[in-house]
């Protein structure tokens, strides 16, 4: 019986692994054989936790993740790490796929796995075509798309404008507003 490697990955640093680690450990992984990625997205093909984690990985160990979403984004992304795994001699467990623990070492758990695989990336289809019908949509009815706001009114530029006109130092009149002189530059130009 071969090593459980665990894998967690957070997207953002401002998310916590704790949760998948838990499941990880519970599921039978040690602390020692446990690799975590944080801030780093799914679609990123630089993951190193997650390269460490294949690297660890021997004949007859099983890769383990909590979910299908920790190994990529793509379908064929995870299918192809399905296969290259198989063809390695090494499991894939996902502990929370479909309700359940799927194991792609057996016939079945490689089934579920790719019908899943495949439901995961038309789900993030789905929203990414939610999301830019949506802002399609605001921006037609002339909505707030949200963004940076502008610091500094036009009357301030305009005050400002009018100490560089007298003889004020343009570098120190952006200094005193908190802008680089390009940026006081670029906004003068663009003034209405």
């Amino acid at each position: 019986m071969g090593k459980l490697i665990g894998y967690a990955r957070v997207s953002t640093r401002s998310q916590g692994t704790d949760r998948q680690v838990t499941d990880l450990l519970g599921a039978g992984v040690r602390r020692d054989d446990l690799y975590v990625d944080h801030g780093v997205s799914g679609a990123r093909t630089s993951r190193p936790g997650f390269e460490q984690a294949v690297g660890a990985l021997q004949e007859g160990d099983t890769l383990v993740v909590t979910t299908l979403d920790r190994l990529g984004r793509s379908t064929q992304t995870m299918l192809e790490l399905a296969q290259s795994l198989r063809g390695r001699c090494v499991g894939l467990r996902v502990l929370n796929l479909g309700g359940g623990d799927v194991d792609t070492s057996t016939p079945m758990g490689s089934m579920v796995f790719t019908v899943m695989a495949a439901l995961a990336e038309m789900e993030l289809e789905i929203k990414r075509e939610r999301v830019t019908d949506s802002i399609a949509k605001r921006r037609a009815a002339g909505g707030d798309l949200g963004g940076r706001r502008q610091q500094f009114t036009d009357s301030q530029i305009r005050s400002a404008q009018r100490l560089i006109q007298a003889g004020q130092p343009a570098a120190q009149v952006a200094r005193d507003l908190g802008m680089s002189r390009a940026t006081l530059y670029r906004r003068i130009i663009n003034m209405p």
